[in-house]
C-alpha cells in the first residue's frame, strides 16, 4: 500500500467509522483505467469494431466510458486519431450532471486537461459556444492540444483569470462547470506525487480559492442557469462544507444533490459533485462578430483556391485576422475585441491556417485536419504501421494519392496532413504531437 499522510488517516477514520477498513484496503487494489469514446468522430458500437484496446463494463455514470486494463492507453494510433479521450472513470461523473444541450453558452471554468470540457462538448455536437478556460499557462497549452486533437469544432479556449472572465461574462452562461483545483485527496494512487504536497493547511488554502471561483461562477451564471461544482478530493471543507457555505452566503441558489464517489464503494479513485439551479439575476447577450468579417479579400481568394483544390466542401464565415492567419469564425461566439483588451482571449476562431511567409501559399493548421471527416478532403488511408511511421513524423509512399495537400487517415479517421509530390507524401505532422 502507498505511503499516506498520517493526518490523512486520522481524518478519515473519524469520518468513515465503520467503513474505514475498507476505505483503507482499497489502496492495495491498482487504479482504476478507462477511456472515453469521442462521440465527435465515432460511435461507441463503431469503436468497438476497432478498438485497440480491451473494453470491460460501461462506467456506470457515462455511457461512452469503459473500463479497461490495457497499458499504454495514449499510445496507439486510434488515439491519435481522437477516437477516445484516457479519463479516470470517477471523473466522467460530474460533466452528465451539468446536462448541457446542443446550442447552450456553457462555461469549464478550470477546463485543463481537458476531460470533463471535452466530455461537454461530445454533448453539445459541435452546436453552441464551449468556452474552456484555464489560468496556467502550460497546462492552457495540454488543453488546446486535447481540443485539437478530439476534433471539438466549437470550442473557445482562454488563459485569464475567474476574476478577469467575470468582468466580461457576467450573467452570459447557460451552465457552468467548477472543477475546482482542490487538495487532491481522491488522486493520491493514481498521482502519488500529490502526496507530499497535502496537508490540513492545504485544504484550508484551496477551500478559501474554492470559494472565490464559486462567486465569479455566479457573476457569470444567467438566471435560470446550472452550475455543477466537482472535486477530486474526499476533504469535507473543500465538498459539502464548501456548498453549505455558497448557499448561506445570501446565493439564491438550490441544491438539487450532491454525490460523493468513494473508492470502496465504487470502481475508480474517488470524486465529489454538487448540482445548484440559480433562481434569480439576469441574463445577458454580448455582441456577436458579424458576417463582414467574412467579406472576400485577397488573402481569402488564397485560402478559397487552396479550400477549392483540397476539401471537398466548403467552409462557412472564414475570414483574415490582422496577421497572417485564416480562422473560422465559432458560430454564437461573442466578438473577441472587447476580450483582447482585458488581455483575455486572442480571438474566437477557429485557427485554419496561415499564410507563408512571401503571402502567396496557404498552409493548413493541424487543429483544420482534426475536424474534418476523410471524405471532406483529398486523403491517404494507410495501414496501422504506415500510420505509426506517419506518428513518428516519417515521409512515406504514397503513389496512389492525388498531388498536393491530403489529410493522413487511419481506418478513414483523420491523423494530420501530408503533401503529396512525385509519389512521396511529405509529413506536415507538428513535431511537439510526434512520438
Amino acid at each position: 500500500m502507498i505511503d499516506l499522510p498520517v493526518e490523512f488517516i486520522k481524518r478519515m477514520k473519524e469520518r468513515l467509522g465503520n467503513g474505514f477498513a475498507a476505505f483503507l484496503n482499497s489502496y492495495d487494489a491498482p487504479p482504476s483505467r478507462a477511456i472515453r469514446v469521442n462521440t465527435l468522430k465515432i460511435s461507441p458500437d463503431d469503436f468497438k469494431k476497432i478498438s485497440p484496446l480491451p473494453l470491460g463494463e460501461n462506467v456506470p455514470w457515462e455511457r461512452c466510458g469503459f473500463y479497461t486494463s490495457a497499458e499504454g492507453l495514449g499510445k496507439t494510433v486510434a488515439h491519435a486519431a481522437g477516437l477516445y479521450y484516457v479519463q479516470e472513470p470517477s471523473a466522467m461523473c460530474a460533466a452528465p450532471e451539468l446536462e448541457v444541450k446542443a446550442g447552450e453558452r456553457v462555461l469549464d471554468l478550470c477546463s485543463a486537461p481537458g476531460g470533463k470540457g471535452t466530455q461537454l462538448a461530445q454533448y453539445m455536437n459541435g452546436k453552441g459556444v464551449l468556452v474552456l478556460n484555464e489560468i496556467n499557462r502550460e497546462r492552457c497549452e495540454i488543453l488546446k492540444s486535447n481540443v485539437e486533437r478530439l476534433g471539438v469544432k466549437n470550442a473557445v479556449v482562454t488563459c485569464a483569470s475567474p476574476e478577469a472572465l467575470a468582468d466580461v461574462f457576467g450573467g452570459y452562461f447557460d451552465k457552468i462547470l467548477v472543477d475546482a483545483p482542490c487538495s487532491g485527496e481522491g488522486m493520491f494512487k493514481k498521482e502519488p506525487n500529490a502526496i507530499p504536497e497535502w496537508s490540513v493547511e492545504n485544504i484550508k488554502i484551496c477551500a478559501e480559492r474554492q470559494a472565490r471561483i464559486l462567486c465569479c461562477a455566479d457573476k457569470m451564471l444567467a438566471a435560470g442557469g446550472r452550475l455543477v461544482y466537482s472535486t477530486c478530493t474526499f476533504a469535507n471543507e473543500e465538498d459539502e462544507e464548501q456548498i453549505e457555505r455558497f448557499l448561506n452566503s445570501g446565493k439564491n441558489f438550490e441544491l438539487l444533490r450532491m454525490k460523493k464517489l468513494m473508492p470502496h464503494e465504487a470502481c475508480g479513485e474517488g470524486h465529489f459533485c454538487a448540482v445548484l439551479q440559480k433562481n434569480d439575476g439576469v441574463r445577458n447577450d454580448l455582441k456577436l462578430k458579424n458576417d463582414a468579417c467574412g467579406k472576400q479579400s485577397e488573402k481569402l481568394k488564397i485560402y478559397r483556391e487552396w479550400e477549392s483544390q483540397t476539401l471537398n466542401m466548403r467552409l462557412e464565415n472564414v475570414y483574415c485576422d490582422n496577421g497572417q492567419n485564416i480562422l473560422l469564425f465559432c458560430n454564437g461566439a461573442p466578438d473577441s475585441e472587447g476580450w483582447a483588451k482585458q488581455k483575455v482571449f486572442g480571438g474566437s476562431g477557429l485557427f485554419l491556417g496561415r499564410y507563408s511567409s512571401d503571402g502567396k501559399r496557404f498552409e493548413p493548421s493541424h487543429r483544420l485536419a482534426m475536424i474534418l471527416k476523410a471524405e471532406e478532403a483529398k486523403s491517404v488511408d494507410v495501414d496501422e504501421d504506415t500510420a505509426l511511421s506517419y506518428l513518428r513524423g516519417l515521409t512515406f509512399n504514397a503513389e496512389k494519392a492525388q498531388k498536393g495537400w491530403n489529410l493522413v487517415a487511419y481506418k478513414g479517421y483523420p491523423l494530420g496532413w501530408c503533401k503529396v509530390s512525385d509519389g512521396a507524401a511529405k509529413n506536415h505532422l507538428p513535431k511537439g504531437l510526434r512520438i
